[in-house]
């Protein structure tokens, strides 16, 4: 199955694109490729970029706090799994520490070092770090795998925290949906919402399946057309039925 997540509110957006620019980043630094390498410290701008919009870090702990607080609700549940209870307490209780002991605001650290900056600048022009451009950072990727991947590492390690609370948060919401099955019919589906309250949808379809789901909505209606992307041509709407899995997720 090929899931597709379609954020409802700015919040939710920022989360889902940090969830991925810290896993590109955390996957192209465990290589060993000096382009790789190259690739994860662009990301890590990125991250930058995004974690800079917003008051990231108080929303990720007063979101946690209120997770904790449900969760403490369910103590002495008969039905619930006390082991399991203690391991999400402690998961949150940790991810919330670890982010009010960050200082400052998020990256500060990188935007102090000139080097870095000057990197960052450069990598807005096409093709601007090339060794000429650049020749500190060519002598750089031209250190062995080890020395550059620890100098990654400790540059991320400082922002882990606010990815650790992400992790967390975009898990709780995944999971507070229940799937239902449902099927579009010549490749069209809608849904009045009908107050219904949502922060993100999930649309699953099977991995074989040629169609991509085009999502939209707003407070009255809940749309999704299913289409084939063509790079040649303008996409088309599938004209057969398409079964697919709908979750509304809320926290």
């Amino acid at each position: 199955m090929i899931t597709y997540e379609y954020p409802f509110n700015e919040r939710i957006r920022t989360l889902l694109r940090l969830e991925d620019l810290f896993d590109k980043v955390l996957h192209f630094s465990l290589s060993d490729g000096a382009y790789e390498h190259h690739t994860a410290l662009l990301t890590l701008f990125e991250v930058l970029d995004v974690a800079g919009r917003a008051d990231l870090k108080v929303d990720l702990v007063q979101e946690l706090e209120r997770q904790r607080q449900i969760l403490c609700a369910f103590r002495d549940n008969p039905q619930i799994s006390e082991e399991a209870l203690s391991g999400a307490l402690y998961e949150i209780e940790n991810a919330s520490a670890a982010l009010l002991a960050m200082s400052g605001k998020i990256g500060q650290y990188l935007r102090e070092s000139e080097w870095l900056m000057s990197i960052r600048s450069r990598s807005a022009i096409p093709g601007g770090v090339c060794e000429f451009d650049l020749p500190s950072y060519h002598h750089w990727l031209n250190n062995d795998a080890e020395t550059r991947r620890r100098a990654l590492q400790g540059w991320v390690a400082p922002m882990l925290p606010i990815r650790d609370g992400i992790v967390i948060v975009l898990r709780l919401l995944r999971a507070s949906g229940r799937p239902e099955e449902q099927v579009a019919r010549r490749g069209a589906f809608q849904m009045m919402m009908g107050g219904r309250s949502a922060q993100m949808v999930r649309v699953r379809i099977a991995r074989g399946e040629p169609w991509v789901p085009e999502i939209s909505a707003n407070k009255y209606a809940f749309n999704i057309r299913f289409v084939a992307p063509d790079v040649a041509a303008r996409a088309r709407q599938a004209d057969s039925d398409i079964a697919f899995e709908l979750t509304f997720c809320n926290l």
